[in-house]
């Protein structure tokens, strides 16, 4: 009954779509007057409006799955399984973690995570599981997930995307 096409876009926007319908009922509870009634309503439309900037954001790290492989985010770690023989895979730790980037190679983008101690991983933005990487990196101290959703966007050979901050030294000198 629905076309294919718009099927397919409803069910991609469907988070988003969920927090506007919370926000429609923030702003309906909102007019129903009264000193409880109206800041609790644009407090809760407050909330959606955050939870919509947040689902539109997750939305654009969503792709088709055209790529091989498998992305599976568990309990602190990143893991990538690759299909065939041509496609590696592995873990990475998020507390090992110390750079992201954002590679084109043969046409398709791949994350690099890399290690402090260099260990390294790509994971192809288009493979199955890769939507669950944004909450993965949102967990990461002074990450800017903005501009990581950008990044996909924009057809670049390489993207430096961020980096762990330098660790407090101690100085146990004094």
């Amino acid at each position: 009954m629905i076309r294919p096409e718009l099927r397919a876009a409803l069910q991609r926007h469907r988070e988003t779509l969920a927090a506007a319908g919370v926000a429609a009922l923030g702003l309906w509870i909102a007019t129903r007057g009264g000193w409880l009634l109206g800041p609790l309503g644009l407090g809760l439309c407050a909330l959606a409006l955050v939870w919509a900037g947040t689902a539109l954001r997750r939305t654009r790290f969503a792709r088709a799955v055209t790529d091989p492989g498998l992305v599976e985010v568990d309990e602190g770690r990143i893991g990538y399984f690759g299909a065939g023989s041509t496609v590696l895979g592995g873990y990475i730790a998020l507390a090992d973690l110390a750079e992201i980037r954002l590679l084109t190679l043969r046409g398709a983008q791949h994350w690099r995570l890399k290690t402090g101690d260099g260990q390294a991983l790509l994971i192809p933005v288009a493979a199955a599981g890769a939507p669950a990487l944004y909450d993965a990196f949102a967990a990461l101290p002074g990450i800017d997930m903005g501009r990581l959703a950008a990044a996909l966007d924009r057809r670049e050979v390489a993207q430096s995307l961020w980096h762990r901050p330098a660790r407090a030294s101690l100085d146990l000198a004094r």
